[in-house]
């Protein structure tokens, strides 16, 4: 691939979020917005017209056989991540594939052997990695300012964000989970980067439904649909264990009655300092002459935003043939971490984690 042409992208799924890759691309020189589909050919034709893309296809299968598309973005309901993913690295294609990765361990151990065998890059767009407070802390973990980071506590706490209820988002056959694989798996994935990425070894874990299933706690995302289901939870706790001896503690909800202010959060416990992330605010925690010495953290003012980085991240890994910092194996960890979970609140067990894919 010659570096002075801009690598070809193919849009699966023009909604929200694929909207929201597009606004990102149509801004990045080095990306050319090449094609896009969606199984409502309307949106995609509307996409189209405001971000001038060249092609519109009336399904997935014809957008892979297009052999100009160096690389596909995929933003469809979660059922569909695996089979598509599969789909277009067997094409030959590059692949940015929103989380979660898969609906089970299973479907991710198919898109981790597909990924393998077609030699192809597949990210997972875990924007808060790409942050600018996570990157802060990052760095400041890795010249060891924290010094052994022993213990995280993470989690998304929502009072009322039941999105779509009676739609695939509340469905465990088509969604694979509710605010766990939703917004859990964004606070384990950044969990772990920002420890080290140490290995999980076991999972103790509970979920439960006590809002959903009586349509209470209903939030703003998405259309209810009344006539369909909820079969997932709405509260989600776990506690994992590391290989390093540390452990990480999660909490996430779309809806309890707790106080509030619906912010991800991880703060990091270390032997020589602490960090906290909420939101838009961080902070570095330290001791000097037995005395606190915190720091807050700043966003720059002309900070170009996660999602930009996260982009360029994706091209210069096609560009440059190099795995990205969220590998197909970053999203086989958060799926069999939360697999874990839902097994450990069915048996009220710790479960063993086992590797071997």
């Amino acid at each position: 691939m010659s570096h002075s042409n801009p690598i070809r992208i193919g849009i699966i799924g023009a909604g929200n979020i694929g909207n929201v890759h597009m606004e990102v691309l149509s801004g990045i020189p080095e990306a050319q917005l090449a094609a896009v589909t969606d199984v409502y050919l309307p949106l995609a034709e509307s996409r189209a017209k405001q971000y001038n893309i060249e092609k519109v296809y009336a399904n997935t299968e014809q957008l892979l056989a297009d052999a100009s598309i160096d690389a596909v973005i995929i933003a469809v309901s979660n059922e569909w991540h695996a089979p598509i993913a599969v789909q277009a690295l067997q094409a030959g294609k590059h692949v940015m594939l929103e989380k979660p990765m898969a609906i089970n361990l299973e479907s991710a151990k198919t898109i981790v052997e597909a990924e393998r065998q077609a030699g192809k890059i597949l990210m997972i767009p875990h924007q808060l990695r790409w942050e600018s407070l996570s990157m802060q802390v990052k760095d400041q973990a890795e010249k060891g300012a924290l010094g052994h980071i022993y213990h995280a506590k993470a989690g998304w706490v929502r009072r009322k964000g039941i999105p779509g209820w009676g739609t695939w988002f509340t469905q465990m056959e088509k969604s694979g989970g509710g605010p766990l694989i939703d917004l859990g798996v964004h606070m384990l994935d950044l969990s772990l980067y920002l420890m080290g990425n140490p290995k999980p070894v076991s999972v103790y874990g509970a979920t439960y439904s006590e809002f959903g299933p009586r349509k209470r706690g209903i939030g703003t995302w998405g259309t209810p649909n009344w006539n369909g289901n909820y079969d997932v939870e709405d509260l989600a706790t776990a506690l994992i264990k590391l290989d390093n001896g540390a452990t990480l503690s999660l909490d996430v909800s779309w809806a309890a009655l707790v106080e509030t202010d619906n912010q991800p959060y991880v703060q990091l416990l270390g032997s020589e300092g602490g960090a906290s992330i909420r939101g838009t605010k961080g902070k570095l925690l330290a001791e000097m002459f037995d005395r606190e010495a915190d720091v807050d953290l700043q966003i720059p003012d002309k900070d170009e935003g996660p999602r930009a980085r996260m982009a360029k991240h994706f091209l210069a890994c096609i560009r440059e043939g190099k795995q990205p910092i969220t590998s197909v194996m970053t999203g086989y960890t958060n799926n069999l971490i939360l697999d874990a979970i839902y097994r450990s609140s069915e048996t009220g067990k710790e479960i063993e984690l086992n590797w071997e894919v």
